[in-house]
């Protein structure tokens, strides 16, 4: 976080602060107190505050014409990487690297690399000698930095004064392509790998283990399928040497993007071809020698894992036991056109926790609230996620209830999915659009996402959709796009994960059954013996 001093003046207690009503006051020569030129004191009394002060200076403001404010601008460099930037103005800058890189391209690797090097980032490197001597570096530039790993996407961010962006360019470059990867900070990434499997069984939030589960499930055995954490079995095998090996044909120049927002762009330019340009890798190689280019191969399945959740979370208000479900069904690429109208579909099935706090705008009128939530007081979770990727998609819902009510909650969900091939009301379909594009315009007022965006935009697409353009393919969705979409994605095969006691658990035949039924009702079992 940037420093934050309170001004002198302002603090409570010290005696020069302003006082009611708000003029400074001074004492001339003989003792009695003057105002001061253009306060709101006694100098002016007939200038209402609608009006500028008689003898002030003129403001200057920043301006900008036409669409240079939102333009995206890209210059590709001799090595084949890609330089964006986005005009922003502020004092403060965010700039970064993002990569294609991340679990996804592992298959001739030990499975977990990605983890490792998240957890490495931002160690020493051939300048910085530690960590503490990057962040002191930072530090002189009110800077902080982080690295954040995802299936497809490997991103180093630092965010700082924009004065010190050829410091920022620089160390981003030594922390990519120099890093030292010493036998010690393998050693202590080991310990933190170690520490975030457990927590990741232990937490009593289930779902970043349920969507791990729910890839595994949905791609076995391939890219995005392939698990995002290292399993506990390869944390002891990976070393220099391993992880040399996949930075040889993933951390190449092509493969990247140098990202930044609130920095002028021939400057970030020049620093890109300062740095990045001509450089000798840590590694060795500038050039990949074998390059995963497998295209993911939706298949469904079910992934189950039995589990007594009884005592996840101790106290005196101890958390119920429940078990969990999501379900999941294959949508498409961000690349295709029908992502705009699956986005739209997830917004308008919504959902949430039962004691989620509602009102205007938290999503209390989409389709997982009042169908399930508000009607059935048992069920503590009803979500919808989308995830999407440049090959696949997965649009999945989460239901959390108690083990004895899982066959009842799983029919409820198993009919949500059949409900969104029918009819889309209009005003339903309105209403999520513009929860939608509020939601995009909102989030792309912080810097930080702007620069995500802007990166992954770029590093898959090499060019940027600006917001207006999506808010108009967003406005353009009509009620038979998302019926078609709907229809399209219930043809094919569910995934399905499911955690905590799974004694009344539907066997993945019936829910297929289910998905592929006009009712979404899942069939009849009948027992012998009671």
């Amino acid at each position: 976080m940037v420093p934050f001093s309170v001004p002198t003046a302002l603090r409570p207690g010290w005696p020069g602060r302003l006082s009611p009503p708000w003029r400074v006051h001074s004492v001339n020569g003989s003792g009695a107190p003057a105002n001061r030129l253009f306060s709101s004191g006694g100098a002016y009394p007939s200038v209402p505050l609608s009006s500028p002060l008689p003898g002030a200076p003129t403001p200057v403001f920043a301006t900008v014409s036409g669409q240079e404010k939102f333009e995206t601008k890209v210059t590709t460099l001799d090595n084949g990487l890609r330089v964006a930037s986005q005009n922003k103005f502020g004092q403060f800058c965010t700039v970064g690297i993002l990569i294609n890189s991340g679990s996804r391209y592992e298959a001739n690797y030990l499975s977990g690399i990605a983890h490792f090097l998240e957890k490495l980032a931002f160690s020493s490197t051939d300048r910085f000698d530690s960590k503490d001597e990057i962040l002191l570096t930072l530090e002189k530039h009110g800077g902080i930095c982080d690295c954040q790993t995802s299936r497809d996407t490997t991103m180093y961010a630092v965010s700082a004064d924009s004065k010190g962006l050829d410091t920022v360019v620089g160390l981003l470059a030594d922390v990519v392509l120099h890093p030292r990867l010493t036998d010690e900070e393998i050693e202590m990434t080991r310990m933190a790998v170690r520490f975030e499997l457990e927590d990741l069984n232990m937490r009593p939030d289930p779902e970043p283990l349920l969507t791990e589960m729910l890839h595994e499930a949905a791609y076995r055995g391939n890219t995005v399928g392939f698990r995002r954490f290292c399993p506990t079995e390869n944390i002891a095998k990976i070393d220099r040497g391993v992880l040399h090996s996949y930075l040889r044909n993933y951390y190449t120049p092509d493969r990247m993007v140098l990202a930044g927002v609130g920095v002028e762009h021939d400057h970030l330019v020049e620093c890109a071809r300062k740095y990045l340009l001509g450089t000798q890798p840590a590694w060795g190689s500038e050039t990949a020698v074998d390059v995963d280019r497998s295209v993911a191969q939706y298949t469904g399945g079910i992934i189950k894992l039995e589990r007594d959740m009884s005592n996840v979370s101790l106290g005196p208000a101890p958390f119920p036991e429940l078990t969990h479900i999501m379900i999941g069904l294959e949508s498409c690429s961000f690349l295709e056109a029908d992502f705009i109208p699956y986005a739209v579909l997830n917004m308008m099935m919504g959902g949430g926790g039962s004691f989620s706090a509602g009102g205007p705008g938290k999503g209390m009128f989409t389709r997982l609230y009042l169908n399930v939530l508000n009607r059935h007081h048992w069920m503590y979770n009803a979500t919808a996620y989308h995830h999407s990727y440049e090959d696949t998609g997965l649009l999945c819902i989460h239901a959390s209830a108690d083990p004895r009510q899982v066959r009842e909650m799983v029919e409820i969900i198993t009919k949500e999915f059949v409900l969104m091939g029918g009819t889309v009301d209009v005003v339903e379909l309105e209403r999520a659009k513009t929860q939608l594009m509020s939601m995009l315009m909102m989030n792309l007022e912080s810097r930080p996402v702007i620069f995500e965006d802007v990166g992954r935009q770029v590093l898959a697409t090499h060019s940027r959709k600006l917001p207006h353009e999506l808010c108009t393919l967003i406005r353009n969705v009509k009620p038979e796009d998302i019926k078609r979409v709907a229809s399209k994605m219930l043809r094919g095969n569910p995934a399905v994960a499911a955690l905590g006691n799974l004694a009344d658990l539907p066997s993945y035949e019936h829910i297929h059954v289910a998905l592929s039924s006009r009712d979404g009702r899942l069939p009849k079992t009948y027992r012998l013996f009671r």
